[in-house]
């Protein structure tokens, strides 16, 4: 008999179906960040690495690139976006994570980027995660 997991939508069989292998994962919220590293573990995701700020996520890229990355648009002091350009130039998709409406906060250069708003569900982000070679468009 197959046991359901309440937590990942459709079950276990679609847990690592179609999820990307290695995740970035740049929040410097450590709650927020250790819920999402947990949840995208519990969907099928290999590796999750967290960066907190711009010069981790960075090195974090030049020592292993990931397959995909969430980014937090706000990191303390600084945005996210030299993370951003970085993955663009390498051709690695990644979702912008924010509270921020409008897009004032973003340059024009990120405006058609999807973005997953806070705060958000575990079906929205299963849903990023499932169409990451897209870039994680819905």
């Amino acid at each position: 008999m197959e046991v359901m997991h309440p937590l990942v939508p459709d079950g276990p069989a679609s847990a690592s179906a179609g999820v990307p292998r290695d995740v970035l994962i740049v929040e410097d919220d450590v709650i927020i960040a250790i819920d999402i590293e947990q949840t995208v573990a519990e969907f099928g995701v290999a590796s999750a690495r967290t960066a907190s700020n711009v010069a981790q996520a960075l090195a974090m890229i030049a020592e292993r690139a990931p397959d995909f990355a969430l980014l937090d648009v706000a990191l303390s002091e600084e945005k996210s976006f030299a993370i951003a350009r970085l993955l663009a130039t390498l051709k690695i998709p990644f979702v912008f994570v924010t509270g921020y409406s409008g897009d004032k906060v973003f340059p024009a250069e990120y405006s058609d980027r999807p973005r997953l708003s806070k705060p958000f569900s575990r079906d929205e982000l299963f849903a990023i995660l499932s169409n990451w070679r897209s870039g994680g468009a819905r």
